[in-house]
Parts: structure tokens; C-alpha cells; sequence
């Protein structure tokens, strides 16, 4: 006698999962975002010998290698770089005085700033930009190597809900997001492949 229980098909699952996905850049119009983020980062900054790209693990670094070849190629000057992982600067890793996690931790990436930061324009790099609490680290963070005379933000996406007074200086592109969304950056350098998607699921915590 045949079974008359539904059976999920993993192949039409995932096909059902993959249709709720909404593709809001793809390669091209990354490409075009970048070129205009480093047309304004070297409009800012005349003194391009005074600039130095951080990028923010994970994203954040491929974004600000990307963003140094660009600028090189228009202005001939090619800034510093550098990249910075924020991790035990977060306001959600709760381990203390040896207490056990509440939450699996995030990896611990490479941090590099092998360059004086002092005069310096640091301009932090990152994918997203949510509520802010991403940045602040990372400001907390960069501060450790030294004071930089300033700093700038560059994201790719601005996706709102700011939760700290973080505005970025240059944006790829401004997606108003509800909190049930999720932005997904990826980046060929990471993930194989370049496109941004806007996921409906549940709220990130951080951003």
C-alpha cells in the first residue's frame, strides 16, 4: 500500500527558498557603485598620500582592495590599506572573567595596520550599514592602533534602522529595509560570486 504522507522534496524546497530572494544588484551595478564611492572618496580627499582604506571582516576587505585599484587607476595615488577585525569589540560577545558563552561567538579574523594612523584619513570599508553598532566597533577598534587625524565610512548598502548617530560619507546605494529583511552582500572574493540580495527573514542583531 503506497504512503500517503506528503514527502518534502529537498530539490523544490530549496527552489522555494531561492524564489523569496530578490536580487537588488548584480555584478555590473556593484561595479558601477564602487567606481562611484572611489570617484567621491578622492573628490573628498585631495591629499590622497593621507588616505588609508580599513576594511571591516569580512566584506569590508575585498570592498576596500577593490576601492584602492579603482582609485589608483583614476588619481595615480594609491592609498593605504588596511583591514580590521572587530570582534572583541562587540557589544554581543558576553564572555567575561571566564563565564560561558550565551550566543556561538564569531570567528577571529586578521587584523592589519602596519602603517602610522596618526594624520592619517582612515576611511572604514564594510558591506552594510544597520544599526551602527558594526562601526562603532570598529571605530573602537582602529582607535587601538593609534588617532588617525579622521575618520570617514564608506558602505556599499545603507539598508536604515540606525540604533547609534553613525552616518556614512559614501554610500553604493540606499535599500529602506523592513527589520523581517535581511541584506545579503556577496562578493566574489568570498563567495564565489558578485550580488546583493534582500532576504525576507528573521532581524539581524548587528550592523
Amino acid at each position: 500500500m503506497p504512503n500517503d504522507r506528503c514527502v518534502l522534496d529537498p530539490c523544490r524546497a530549496l527552489t522555494a527558498r531561492v524564489s523569496t530572494e530578490k536580487v537588488l544588484l548584480d555584478a555590473e551595478a556593484i561595479d558601477r557603485a564602487l567606481s562611484r564611492i572611489a570617484h567621491e572618496v578622492i573628490e573628498g580627499n585631495p591629499e590622497l598620500d593621507k588616505v588609508a582604506l580599513v576594511g571591516i571582516q569580512t566584506r569590508g576587505v575585498p570592498l576596500a582592495q577593490r576601492l584602492r585599484r579603482l582609485i589608483a587607476e583614476r588619481a595615480g595615488e594609491e592609498p593605504a590599506l588596511g583591514s580590521i577585525d572587530i570582534t572583541f569589540h562587540r557589544d554581543d560577545v558576553q564572555v567575561r572573567g571566564g563565564e560561558a558563552p550565551l550566543h556561538a561567538q564569531p570567528i577571529v579574523r586578521a587584523t592589519s595596520v602596519d602603517f602610522p594612523l596618526e594624520g592619517m584619513t582612515c576611511v572604514l570599508v564594510d558591506d552594510v550599514l544597520y544599526t551602527g553598532r558594526t562601526i562603532r566597533a570598529a571605530i573602537e577598534a582602529l582607535f587601538d592602533y593609534g588617532r588617525p587625524a579622521r575618520v570617514q565610512l564608506a558602505v556599499l548598502v545603507d539598508r536604515g534602522h540606525r540604533e547609534l548617530p553613525i552616518r556614512p560619507d559614501y554610500v553604493g546605494k540606499n535599500f529602506p529595509t523592513a527589520r523581517t529583511e535581511r541584506i545579503q552582500v556577496e562578493l566574489l572574493e568570498v563567495d564565489e560570486v558578485d550580488r546583493i540580495l534582500l532576504v525576507p527573514e528573521g532581524e539581524e542583531l548587528h550592523g
